[in-house]
């Protein structure tokens, strides 16, 4: 059965320098110039160490500000908890108006830059985003769509970023929404997102569901050859899901071999205790007893996986599910269980 990923506008982050983020700095220990590590486990929820690799860590991060206001609050072991998630690079999801994208990316860049790490983004603003569903929006069309492209490009400046390109949209294209309708010209789009954003600096990773989404791998290698893989970095993986690694990994390299080997990226930010499989539907929906997965490493031991990512902040919510707030909005209490899930410090 396919497993839905709908993740909401992500979290829409806005990057903030005011004094807040710099007592959440303080609160963590945190240094900008911090990591992700490539030690513990993807299946098992296995510990989470100090970040230590190249990728920038938000230090106004939604999980950092939280483990500042519950310190505050005197609610220490929850707030040490949660610093599982605000140590570790997570991607950044920038905002889908033309007109404040440039800046909110150029924040992004500039930061990573001064740090001495490389910046993770995740450009999600295609038209008829989601299908209409619960990460309903995007640009109004195409010509708009482009617009803020160009945007998100300037505000890259050249930097060498890591750039997850419209998470679903491919998988949603070739399935057609679901019966619900043909996304026409939707590679195109896609392969001129890659040239744009590649010119601008970006390694680029054209989203390609998970292995419950499009299960005919040929279908998947020919879309993606369509949407410009060949001059993109590759193609992601697990974007907001919970797959486990291993059979993640072992979709990615049947469709990788298929590519001549082009590389992949999968998103571990959720995944420590694999699927949901128990009786509470919808199973994609902030389901209980999740736990987080490897942290964001380039060390992944395979040739044809080039990084393990978080690419969907864990707490922030999949939609109204569960008593959960609207998608993309961080819940405290989903992030703090998925913490309290995953052994270790």
């Amino acid at each position: 059965m396919k497993q839905d990923t709908h993740r909401g506008a992500g979290r829409m982050t806005r990057i903030r320098l005011a004094a807040g983020a710099l007592a959440a700095i303080a609160a963590l220990g945190l240094s900008a110039c911090s990591g992700g590590s490539g030690e513990g486990g993807s299946e098992g929820g296995g510990p989470v160490p100090p970040a230590a690799s190249e990728f920038w860590v938000d230090p106004a991060s939604s999980a950092a500000r939280q483990v500042e206001q519950w310190r505050a609050e005197g609610r220490t072991e929850d707030a040490t908890a949660l610093e599982k998630i605000a140590r570790q690079p997570v991607a950044i999801w920038p905002t889908g108006e033309t007109g404040g994208v440039e800046g909110e990316v150029a924040g992004v860049v500039s930061q990573a830059r001064a740090a001495g790490r490389t910046p993770v983004l995740t450009a999600y603003n295609i038209p008829n985003r989601d299908c209409g569903l619960y990460s309903s929006g995007g640009a109004e069309n195409e010509d708009q769509y482009r617009e803020w492209l160009d945007a998100f490009a300037r505000g890259m400046g050249g930097t060498r970023s890591v750039v997850v390109l419209e998470p679903d949209a491919l998988p949603q294209t070739l399935t057609n929404c679901e019966g619900e309708g043909e996304q026409e010209g939707r590679e195109e789009l896609l392969s001129e997102a890659v040239r744009t954003l590649t010119r601008a600096g970006g390694e680029v990773y054209i989203d390609a569901g998970n292995p419950g989404f499009v299960t005919d791998t040929g279908k998947l290698v020919d879309g993606l050859r369509k949407s410009g893989v060949d001059q993109a970095a590759g193609f992601a993986l697990n974007v907001s899901n919970f797959m486990n690694t291993q059979q993640v990994q072992a979709y990615g390299d049947r469709v990788s071999d298929q590519l001549g080997g082009a590389r992949y990226v999968i998103d571990t930010s959720r995944n420590g205790n694999g699927s949901y499989d128990g009786p509470e539907q919808p199973s994609w929906c902030n389901p209980p007893g999740r736990a987080l997965g490897t942290p964001p490493t380039r060390d992944t031991g395979s040739p044809q996986v080039a990084a393990y990512l978080w690419v969907k902040e864990p707490g922030d919510s999949d939609g109204e599910c569960r008593g959960a707030p609207a998608a993309g909005d961080f819940w405290p209490q989903y992030a703090l269980d998925l913490a309290n899930n995953t052994p270790g410090a």
